[in-house]
């Protein structure tokens, strides 16, 4: 699996969400709503999720284990760094 292409959108407004995330995997897959975070240890990515009727957010996408979870968090923050010292961010 290769990420091929992240698009960052930088959010506008104040916040511990800093960026959404869209990626796209072999050129043949899309996720749209991955959110860069700002917490207490660092920048970190929050995968998309939805509420549930009993007030729950589960995942809709996730990887399956950690170390592509890593690999994904470490391409995407590497791009958030990138565009936001371009100041580069799609809108």
């Amino acid at each position: 699996m290769q990420i091929t292409d992240i698009r960052v959108r930088k959010i506008s407004k104040e916040g511990k969400m800093k960026a959404v995330v869209s990626i796209t995997i072999d050129e043949e897959f899309v996720v749209h709503d991955i959110k860069v975070i700002d917490g207490e240890k660092g920048l970190f990515i929050a995968m998309p999720s939805r509420k549930t009727a009993d007030g729950e957010y589960r995942d809709i996408a996730h990887p399956i284990n950690s170390q592509t979870r890593d690999r994904i968090q470490r391409e995407i923050l590497a791009k958030y760094e990138e565009a936001a010292a371009a100041e580069n961010f799609e809108y």
